[in-house]
């Protein structure tokens, strides 16, 4: 059986080349647009980044609220458990929170009580948030805008008066003119059943 002949491929043609090369550079241009497009759509748009609270949040209210000579217990229902009593320290409680939201510095508060024969002895904390500085921080709504002066001129108000020709004759015209009454509206005559049966 005879081989057939190896036939060397030809070469393609330039116009299928050409074109294949317009394809890649339109690609990798396109690819370069989307990148820059999304890096400005995600510089605008930024996703819902809530507040974070980490540890125990102490106000300033309720540290003011601690009295030295209070037990254990006392302090504890006043700040709740703390969130570091060591064993090595069993006479000292240590109360730490952050606030922390993305795109702000996050902010760190102390608050360490010491005890002495089970008795509050002292308290030594850093500058606390009160609770409505605290609840501002949790409010991430969008401040009111300003309301605008429900205020008319001269001008605006000459608007809505009634022209001096329909005015009744002798009514004084001006801005000292009171207005003119408005015409009572005439009895209904509709008649509607009456809601309970007639008595027999």
């Amino acid at each position: 059986m005879p081989v057939p002949a190896f036939k060397p491929l030809r070469p393609a043609p330039i116009r299928a080349l050409a074109v294949l090369c317009a394809a890649s550079a339109v690609v990798v241009a396109g690819c370069g647009t989307v990148q820059r497009a999304s890096q400005k759509v995600t510089t605008v748009v930024r996703p819902y980044q809530p507040m974070m609270v980490q540890g125990n949040f102490v106000s300033r209210e309720q540290a003011a609220a601690l009295r030295p000579g209070m037990v254990r217990e006392q302090v504890r229902d006043i700040l709740g458990s703390p969130l570091v009593a060591s064993v090595f320290h069993a006479d000292r409680w240590d109360y730490a929170f952050t606030l922390r939201r993305g795109g702000a510095e996050p902010q760190a508060y102390r608050l360490s009580v010491f005890f002495k024969d089970n008795a509050l002895e002292r308290v030594e904390s850093d500058t606390l948030p009160t609770e409505a500085e605290f609840a501002e921080v949790l409010d991430d709504r969008n401040a009111p805008t300003k309301v605008p002066r429900l205020e008319a001129t001269e001008a605006q108000l000459s608007r809505f008066r009634q022209p001096a020709a329909s005015a009744p004759a002798g009514a004084a015209s001006g801005p000292a003119a009171a207005p003119a009454p408005a015409p009572a509206p005439a009895p209904s005559t509709l008649r509607y059943p009456p809601l309970e049966p007639a008595a027999r």
